[in-house]
């Protein structure tokens, strides 16, 4: 992921350009796209628990923007899952969308060993 994927990453994920602290964009910068995605399953995680359904879907929009789909079996599925969450959402089933984004979450952290 280049430089400037990172910081728009980082911007969607905090929510604008002056409202992460200089070292949080600094120690983002510094983390690799896979510990990028992980950190945007905590974000949902977090988000889901405290039902805010803006920072929910704007987590699923990072998600689904960071498929790629030169791999399309895998984009694919992970879009699906990410579609189903959205729907989730919106039928306010909060508790479903949680337990799919934990799965993969954790499934993420252990494919890349990460924690």
């Amino acid at each position: 992921m280049s430089a400037a994927a990172q910081q728009l990453a980082a911007r969607k994920l905090y929510g604008g350009e002056n409202s992460a602290p200089g070292y949080l964009a600094q120690e983002v910068m510094l983390w690799s796209p896979e510990k990028i995605i992980l950190k945007t399953y905590d974000f949902f995680i977090v988000s889901c628990k405290r039902r805010d359904v803006v920072k929910m879907n704007k987590a699923l929009m990072s998600l689904i923007e960071s498929l790629n789909f030169e791999y399309s079996d895998q984009a694919t599925r992970l879009y699906r899952l990410y579609e189903y969450c959205q729907r989730c959402i919106f039928k306010r089933e909060y508790d479903e969308a949680l337990q799919v984004i934990q799965s993969l979450r954790n499934s993420w952290a252990e494919a890349f060993k990460l924690e």
